[in-house]
């Protein structure tokens, strides 16, 4: 079993964003049952954001709420957090003053229900220097006890191999599936390894792509952020090119005796083998039936790696990961 924070947990946790981040968020009560579903299903990393969602209802208030009806599941549940915007700019601010801010808002907005275990800025503030945010944060938040940990997010490996000079790095979150593999030829995936680092891979599904269950491009939710936000491998020209690699997964996933979405997150936990460091998939889910689907652990042989393997030097994806506006590899 993969440790987080010295804690032995599941290799597969839940993501939270599509709970509280979207034009109409489902139900509290459906939240509450796709949360207890992971509860259920042992996915016990939970991966949320200060800014998933309004500041009325963003992943830290449905947590509170949750943990308040349900106090007995506080300590099961290893708490990612991700914050860093700066809400008047919208922005990442990782001045002193803003990163107190960002913290002390995480934290009371929790109603003291339950402790963040790792707390990470959204991106690298390139106008701050690494040593001056993290010195608060470990400092004030870390050696007093109000945060277990820092992780990082969306980060280069020199970044990586900078934060470490400075703080102890508990977890770095990036992007990892089938459709987004950069990380284990740009460095981030051997820096990980090299310092042991346990990556949390989120969108191991290809933000649902690798589901097999969006066919044509009226197939997406009107509401996505996706669409909202213009992603470049979700414009019609791009997706209709990305489903060729959804047909050889499918292809892949039936001869297995699972879903697509199985297979998707199973080799990302597989690839743990690999770079002999924990890679642990935080599946995005909204329904108890996905969290149930998702949560199940297969094998994935070293025969069905270098099978993937083929497909995937065969194929390019269409379209960047995410558009412009939007920041990557800081």
């Amino acid at each position: 079993m993969p440790e987080l924070l010295g804690k032995q947990i599941s290799p597969i946790g839940l993501g939270l964003m599509g709970l509280t981040w979207r034009s109409t968020p489902p139900p509290q009560e459906q939240a509450f049952a796709t949360m207890r579903a992971a509860i259920a299903n042992g996915c016990y990393c939970w991966n949320g954001g200060e800014f998933y969602g309004t500041p009325d209802y963003n992943s830290l208030v449905l947590l509170e709420r949750y943990f308040e009806r349900y106090p007995e599941d506080a300590d099961k549940v290893v708490l990612n957090i991700k914050g860093g915007v700066n809400p008047k700019t919208h922005q990442i601010d990782g001045s002193p003053d803003h990163t107190r801010r960002t913290l002390d808002d995480s934290i009371a907005q929790l109603k003291g229900r339950k402790k963040i275990d790792m707390f990470e800025f959204a991106r690298r503030d390139p106008n701050v220097p690494l040593e001056v945010t993290f010195g608060i944060i470990d400092k004030e938040y870390v050696q007093t006890g109000k945060i277990g940990g820092i992780s990082l997010s969306e980060v280069r490996a020199e970044t990586i191999h900078e934060a470490v000079r400075y703080t102890k790095v508990v977890a770095v979150e990036a992007e990892l599936s089938m459709f987004t593999t950069d990380i284990l030829d740009n460095g981030v995936a051997a820096a990980c390894a090299q310092y042991g680092i346990p990556i949390i891979a989120y969108s191991p599904i290809g933000r649902g792509m690798l589901t097999g269950r969006l066919k044509r491009y009226s197939d997406l939710p009107k509401d996505s952020l996706l669409q909202q936000f213009d992603f470049p491998r979700f414009q019609q020209e791009n997706f209709e090119k990305n489903l060729q690699l959804v047909s050889k997964v499918e292809e892949i996933a039936a001869k297995k005796g699972c879903t697509p979405a199985q297979l998707a997150i199973n080799w990302t936990i597989a690839l743990s083998r690999r770079l002999k460091t924990t890679i642990m998939p935080i599946p995005g889910s909204s329904t108890p039936e996905r969290v149930e689907e998702n949560g199940k652990i297969l094998d994935v042989s070293d025969e069905e790696l270098d099978q993937i393997d083929t497909i995937l030097k065969n194929f390019t994806p269409a379209g960047g990961r995410y558009p412009p506006v939007i920041q990557t590899d800081t």
